[in-house]
C-alpha cells in the first residue's frame, strides 16, 4: 500500500510553541497518523487513551480554551444510577506548556451511591522526527522506563518524563489508578509531561502581541482578531540563545520552526499590531543571512535563508539540510519589511544596526537572483535535491501554463519581480535616509525591470483580457495561466495605475474570487483543481496579500470586499483561518471546505486578521514622515466599526467609523499628523 500523508482537518490542535498537541475531539491520542504531541520537530508522546472501568467514555462535548487549552467530556454511561440519565462522567482537561502538557481527569459522580472503578491510562511514545509521520511511514514505540511516579522514554537529545502522581504503571505503557469516587462528588487525577531537549534550535518566546480593541457591527470580526493574536501569541519563538528576538514559527504542525518568507509576511502583516515582531525577525534572519555559495544548501551571499530545523530532513523525494537557502523571495521581502517596519516605527538605531545586511541583500539581488542575465529574478535547484519551486507556491507541480501542462525551469516567477522592484526602491529609501551609501543604481535598476517586465510578460487570455503570466519558464516562454501571483503585484511599483486598477477588476470576477477568498488559479485554466495544495486553492495569507495590494494601489473597496470573505471562511473553521482551503466556490458549497492536511494555526493565516483590519481602516503609517491615513471603503463592510489601541509611533492609534465608512472619531499619537480619504 502507497504511504499517505495523515489528514489533519478532524483533529484538535492545542499548542504553546514550540509544542503543539494533535487529538480527537474526543480527547484521546490515538496510535494513528499524525496525533501526539509533538515539540520542534520531534513527536514526545504518540498515544495517550484513557478508559474508565475498562470502556472508553462516550465522548459529548468539546472545546478550546484559548489557543493552548482544550476539554473534553465522556459519558460514561456503565456506572452510576441505571435509569436513562447519565450521572457519571469523564471531563478532561489539557493544557499545552512549551516544554510539555499538563492533564487532569476528573471522574464526576452525580448518582447517588459511591463508584468504584479503575482509570488506565495507556501511553506510549515514538520520538519519531516529523518528516517520518508526515511521510505516512510507520514509526516504532520507544521504550518506557518505569519511574517512582510514572514513566520515561529516551533517545537522542531528547528525554521525555510522564508524571502521574498516584497511578501504578505496568509492563505494558500502562498507568492504573483504582479510585472510590463517594456519591455525589468528584475524583481528579492528574499527569504532567514534561520534555528536555538540549539540541532544539527554537526555543519559546517572553514576547505577548498588543491586543487592539475590536468592536464592530459584525461581530465576526472581533472574533477572529482576538483568536487571530491568541493563536500567534502560541507560535512565537526564539533561536536558541537569542531570547530577545521573537519570530512566528510558520504552523503547526509540520512547520513549527523558522521560515523566512512565512515569517516575513506574518511580521509584515501585522506592523499595525506590533512592530516587535517585525524587528525580531529581521534580526533573526540577519544572522543567518548567506555568506558564501554552496550549492547543496542554497546559500549564497546576502541571501535569506528558507528554512531552519534542527537536523537534516529526508521528505516526498527531497532531502534538505538543517538550514535551507532555497527561497527566491525572501530576500526581497526582508528588505521590504525592513523599510516598512521603519515607517511604523521601528527605532532609528535598530534599522542603522542592520544596514550592513541591507547592504549584503541588496548585493544577493545585482549578483546572484539573476541567473542567466536577461534582467529578472529566477531560481533552478542546482542540487537536484531541493525544492524545484522556490516561490510561495513551492509545490512541485505548481507552475503550471493555462492548458494544465508544468512548466520547466529556471522558472522566473511574477511576483518576485514585483517584490525585487519595490525592496530596490525599498533599499534607495533607507539608504537616502541614513545616507548610508548611493541610491541612485539601485532606482535605475528598479526603472529598467519595470520596462523589461511590461515586455515580456503580459499575456492575453482566452476572455480577451491581458494580465501579467504566472511566469516565464525555462526557455523564456510565459506560463500563460491566471493566478493569485500577479494580485502580488499590486502596490509594489512595478506597474501603472491602469494595469493595477484591470489586474484588481480581474481577479475579483468569480473564477478566481470563490466567495471564501481568492482562488491560487483561474477556475478556467486546465490545471485548476479545488483541491490542488497550489492550483485552485484558496490560501488565507494569500488573499491578504492581494487585499493590502488593493489598499496600497488606491483599490480601498475592492480590497474590503474581497478581504471580508475571510470572515465567512472563519465560520466555517471555528474562527481559526487554516493554512488553506479548498477552492470550491460559495455557489457551489454552503460552507468552506476544509483541505484535508491543511496546518492550522498558520502564522500567515493568522495574520490575515490583521490584514483585513488594516483594509477595513484603510491605514497607511509613515512615522518619519509624521503622516497617518485613513481611507476606509464605503459603505464599511463590516458596518460601524470601533478600535482602540493600534500600535503606532510609540504610542497608540484609536478610530471609530460610521456604516458608511465615514471617520468619526480619531485619536493619534502626538507628532502625527492623520489624513482622511
Amino acid at each position: 500500500m502507497a504511504l499517505r500523508q495523515p489528514l489533519l482537518h478532524d483533529l484538535t490542535v492545542t499548542l504553546a510553541a514550540p509544542t503543539v498537541c494533535l487529538a480527537g475531539t474526543d480527547g484521546q491520542i490515538r496510535a494513528v497518523g499524525v496525533q501526539g504531541v509533538l515539540r520542534g520537530d520531534v513527536r514526545v508522546l504518540s498515544e495517550a487513551v484513557v478508559t474508565v472501568g475498562g470502556e472508553e467514555p462516550e465522548p459529548v462535548a468539546h472545546a478550546a480554551d484559548g489557543a493552548g487549552a482544550e476539554h473534553a467530556v465522556g459519558l460514561l454511561r456503565g456506572l452510576g444510577d441505571s435509569g436513562p440519565d447519565p450521572t457519571v462522567w469523564l471531563r478532561r482537561d489539557r493544557r499545552v506548556r512549551a516544554d510539555g502538557v499538563d492533564e487532569t481527569f476528573a471522574l464526576v459522580n452525580r448518582s447517588g451511591r459511591a463508584v468504584d472503578t479503575e482509570v488506565v491510562l495507556r501511553v506510549a511514545a515514538d520520538l519519531a522526527p516529523v518528516e517520518t509521520f508526515r511521510a505516512g511511514r510507520p514509526t516504532t514505540a520507544a521504550v518506557a522506563e518505569p519511574t517512582a511516579d510514572g514513566v520515561r522514554w529516551s533517545g537522542g537529545d531528547v528525554t521525555v518524563t510522564l508524571a502521574a502522581p498516584g497511578a501504578e504503571p505496568d509492563a505494558g505503557g500502562r498507568l492504573r489508578w483504582p479510585v472510590h469516587v463517594p456519591a455525589r462528588s468528584t475524583t481528579t487525577l492528574r499527569t504532567s509531561l514534561s520534555v528536555t531537549d538540549p539540541g532544539a534550535v527554537v526555543g519559546p518566546a517572553a514576547l505577548r502581541l498588543a491586543r487592539p480593541d475590536v468592536h464592530a457591527y459584525d461581530p465576526r470580526l472581533a472574533r477572529l482578531l482576538h483568536r487571530a493574536l491568541d493563536d500567534l501569541d502560541a507560535l512565537l519563538l526564539t533561536e536558541s540563545g537569542h531570547p530577545d528576538d521573537p519570530f512566528a514559527a510558520a504552523g503547526a504542525p509540520w512547520f513549527s520552526t523558522l521560515f523566512g518568507r512565512d515569517s516575513l509576511w506574518t511580521a509584515t502583516l501585522l506592523l499595525p499590531v506590533d512592530v516587535r515582531l517585525a524587528a525580531g525577525t529581521l534580526r533573526t534572519l540577519a544572522r543567518s543571512q548567506g555568506t558564501r555559495d554552496d550549492p547543496a544548501t542554497g546559500e549564497q551571499p546576502g541571501k535569506i535563508m528558507h528554512e531552519r530545523r534542527r537536523a537534516a530532513a529526508e521528505y516526498a523525494g527531497m532531502s534538505l539540510p538543517a538550514l535551507y537557502y532555497g527561497t527566491i523571495d525572501a530576500t526581497p521581502l526582508w528588505i521590504c519589511l525592513l523599510r516598512d517596519a521603519r515607517r511604523h516605527g521601528l527605532p532609528d538605531a535598530e534599522v542603522r544596526a542592520l544596514l550592513p545586511h541591507l547592504h549584503a541583500a541588496l548585493g544577493w539581488i545585482r549578483d546572484s537572483s539573476d541567473r542567466d542575465g536577461d534582467g529578472f529574478a529566477e531560481y533552478f535547484d542546482d542540487s537536484g535535491r531541493g525544492l524545484a519551486n522556490q516561490g510561495w507556491k513551492d509545490s512541485g507541480d505548481a507552475v503550471r501554463f493555462a492548458d494544465g501542462s508544468v512548466a520547466e525551469g529556471p522558472v522566473a516567477l511574477c511576483e518576485v519581480q514585483g517584490y525585487v522592484h519595490e525592496a530596490l526602491r525599498a533599499g534607495a529609501e533607507l539608504l537616502e535616509a541614513f545616507d548610508d551609501g548611493d541610491p541612485a543604481p539601485w532606482r535605475a535598476r528598479a526603472a529598467a525591470l519595470e520596462s523589461l517586465f511590461r515586455a515580456r510578460f503580459w499575456v492575453d487570455g482566452v476572455d480577451g483580457g491581458a494580465f501579467p503570466a504566472l511566469a516565464l519558464d525555462g526557455a523564456k516562454t510565459p506560463v500563460d495561466s491566471l493566478t493569485s501571483n500577479i494580485g502580488h503585484l499590486l502596490g509594489t511599483g512595478l506597474l501603472s495605475p491602469q494595469e493595477e486598477n484591470a489586474i484588481g477588476g480581474r481577479l475579483l470576477e468569480p473564477d478566481m474570487a470563490s466567495g471564501f477568498g481568492l482562488r491560487t488559479m483561474s477556475a478556467r485554466d486546465g490545471g485548476y483543481s479545488p483541491l490542488s495544495y497550489h492550483c485552485g486553492s484558496v490560501w488565507p495569507h494569500d488573499t491578504a496579500v492581494v487585499v493590502r495590494g488593493l489598499l496600497r494601489s488606491g483599490q480601498a473597496g475592492r480590497a474590503a470586499a474581497l478581504g471580508v470573505a475571510l470572515l465567512d471562511t472563519a465560520d466555517g473553521f471555528d474562527s481559526r483561518l487554516p493554512e488553506l482551503l479548498a477552492g470550491f466556490g460559495a455557489d457551489e458549497v454552503g460552507t468552506p471546505v476544509p483541505y484535508p492536511a491543511s496546518c492550522r494555526p498558520q502564522a500567515w493565516a493568522a495574520a490575515a486578521a490583521a490584514g483585513l483590519l488594516t483594509a477595513l481602516l484603510g491605514l497607511y503609517v509613515d512615522v518619519p514622515g509624521g503622516v497617518l491615513r485613513l481611507a476606509p471603503p464605503s459603505p464599511s463592510p463590516v458596518g460601524a466599526l470601533r478600535v482602540r489601541g493600534l500600535a503606532v509611533a510609540g504610542g497608540t492609534l484609536d478610530v471609530d467609523l460610521d456604516r458608511d465608512g465615514r471617520v468619526t472619531h480619531v485619536a493619534a499619537p502626538a507628532g502625527m499628523r492623520v489624513e482622511l480619504g
